[in-house]
């Protein structure tokens, strides 16, 4: 076990998790970054909606965030993933499943969160290139082509009218049961927007370009982009073995600077929030970063008698 007692550990290297980093970095505090080095938007070509990085490759943002960091050298990044927490407030340990182990003060969960499999063929292959989760990260890409909504009930409603911002050329593919009442069918058909309730056969593509969507009923819908909604589950349940709360969604409840309930341990980005935009977790990153030297710098200053 490491003898260096750190102000922190952050477990998740993505923007929510790196932004913490640099928070704490500047603020002269030590800290360990343990990143699985597996990212969510990984398959993805570009980042968007991040400003001064817009278009920016996912690798490249972490690596000029990491150079950045860098300069701070009571920040360490550690690649592995982490096995268990334990301890409490002042004194947590954290291992790694190969066997390291961390001695922090403080522990922040920036997480992410995991795609759950869809089961529709095709869709891996074009996932990150021409399918996509959020029209504000690659609508603009997409704007006015014919594109597939993959989705039922209220998220189809949702992301139907989301879409209508950049293309009118919508088609609604339910892939089965389309968990629709009869006002909101309406209301699609008074907008454009063709429903399929048949379940998808197969996505067909060429180098990641999709070209049209099979049913199982025979049908084929043309499109050239696609946008569904994922099914998403936590990264991990090491919070919960803390006993921090979590929503029906899996996310870590935590206050506006990331307090969880449980004292001492902290979250940000996706791991805490339904939002999945990167500057959304960067910003949640930098007030957990601050809160938890807030906190550290209250202790400190409270012990002086």
């Amino acid at each position: 076990m490491s003898e260096v007692l750190l102000d922190a550990v952050i477990i998740g290297g993505g923007p929510a998790g790196m932004s913490a980093a640099l928070a704490l970095g500047r603020s002269r505090r030590s800290a360990v970054v343990i990143d699985e080095g597996r990212p969510r938007n990984r398959v993805t070509h570009e980042m968007h909606n991040f400003l001064s990085r817009d278009g920016i490759a996912p690798a490249e943002f972490r690596r000029i965030a990491r150079e950045q960091i860098s300069q701070y050298p009571a920040i360490k990044f550690v690649q592995g993933k982490t096995e268990s927490v334990e301890g409490s407030d002042g004194d947590f340990r954290i291992r790694t499943v190969d066997g390291k182990v961390f001695r922090s003060k403080k522990l922040l969960f920036a997480t992410g969160k995991r795609d759950l499999p869809l089961d529709i063929s095709g869709l891996d292959e074009v996932y990150g290139k021409t399918a996509f989760v959020c029209p504000y990260c690659d609508g603009w890409e997409l704007q006015d082509q014919q594109l597939v909504m993959i989705a039922k009930g209220e998220g189809a409603m949702h992301l139907s009218k989301v879409l209508m911002g950049w293309s009118a050329n919508l088609t609604l593919c339910t892939n089965g049961p389309d968990e629709l009442n009869a006002e909101q069918r309406e209301e699609l058909e008074r907008h454009g927007i063709t429903v399929k309730d048949s379940p998808i056969h197969k996505i067909e593509s060429e180098e990641g370009n999709v070209k049209q969507v099979l049913l199982e009923n025979g049908e084929s819908v043309a499109c050239t982009g696609i946008f569904f909604a994922p099914k998403l589950a936590a990264a991990t349940d090491l919070p919960q073995s803390l006993g921090c709360e979590v929503s029906e969604s899996g996310s870590i409840v935590a206050d506006r600077i990331g307090k969880t309930n449980i004292p001492g341990v902290f979250s940000a980005g996706d791991a805490a929030s339904d939002m999945y935009q990167a500057i959304a977790a960067a910003s949640m990153g930098a007030l957990a970063g601050m809160g938890i030297n807030a906190e550290l710098l209250d202790e400190a200053w409270k012990s002086v008698r």
